[in-house]
């Protein structure tokens, strides 16, 4: 695997994910526009659509938040360059701070400093999975703040079971009204423990909007939820209408018998994400 191939096919896909959002995310906000009846809601998201053909075109960020630069690498058990990949992407998101470019996001917690290329203390942040096979698949999410800022953990009595995840996740949902930039896509993680409901719930965020989840149990989950959702009356960027989220995605673990951790982690409009595969030859291609 050419090194220098790897990292610019990074950059392509951290400039793609925060100039433009997915297909199906951009088929959603159409389709919200046209169940809009109001003025107010479908005000916004004619805003919103023209902001997305601008980001397109020009080749521009579609919001002044780049996020902070998050990225999910399933790498196959045989796949051969596995060090390579810490380190191209590092140098990627360096290199795309510049020439994008990105808002500096990365700042230390402790003396206040900016480190002005995005990269610092275990960031950008990598969650790593091991999977069959012999390639990698590096899934680029850039999070913006505002909506992480609205992410809730809840250690849910266990007892409550499903009605009480139901009334957790409606209740985050109506709290944090217009702060997230909806509509959003809204991850759920249940289960495990406090951190891995976190991650499953960021986890969640990477399926194509409009997928559901494979087990039909859950996939139902996901849909009542997205309806109610919607009847909470949001809407777009918090002024009403029907339109408050664009899906509700769930990952679930195994749980101790004492704990029920609920995560909620909401994703604004821009849904920024792309993909980096690289095969077992090293052939590189951005998704």
């Amino acid at each position: 695997m050419n090194q220098d191939e790897l990292e610019d096919a990074l950059v392509e896909a951290i400039q793609k994910a925060v100039t433009s959002v997915t297909d199906e995310t951009e088929d959603a906000l159409k389709s919200a526009k046209n169940t809009e009846k109001d003025e107010g809601p479908k005000v916004q998201l004619d805003a919103i659509l023209e902001n997305i053909e601008v980001g397109k075109n020009e080749k521009r960020p579609i919001c002044q938040d780049t996020g902070t630069q998050t990225f999910f690498i399933q790498v196959g058990e045989d796949f051969p360059s596995i060090g390579q990949l810490k380190e191209a992407v590092t140098d990627a998101v360096k290199e795309a701070t510049a020439s994008v470019p990105l808002r500096p996001n990365a700042i230390d917690p402790i003396s206040d400093v900016n480190s002005d290329d995005n990269t610092g203390r275990f960031i950008p942040a990598l969650h790593w999975e091991v999977v069959e096979g012999d390639e990698a698949l590096i899934h680029v999410i850039p999070k913006g703040g505002g909506s992480e800022n609205m992410s809730e953990l809840v250690m849910m009595t266990p007892g409550k079971g499903l009605k009480g995840v139901k009334e957790i996740v409606l209740d985050r949902i109506a709290e944090m009204a217009g702060k997230p930039c909806p509509p959003t896509v809204v991850g759920v993680g249940i289960g495990g423990g406090a951190d891995l409901a976190m991650e499953l719930a960021k986890k969640a965020l990477l399926r194509p909007v409009g997928e559901k989840h494979p087990e039909e149990r859950v996939a139902e989950l996901e849909r009542e939820l997205e309806e109610k959702a919607n009847e909470l009356g949001v809407g777009p960027m918090g002024v009403g209408g029907k339109t408050t989220v664009l899906d509700v995605k769930i990952e679930y673990a195994h749980r101790h018998p004492a704990s029920f951790p609920v995560a909620v982690l909401p994703q604004c409009w821009a849904n920024r994400q792309a993909k980096v595969k690289i095969d077992s030859d090293g052939k590189v291609e951005v998704i």
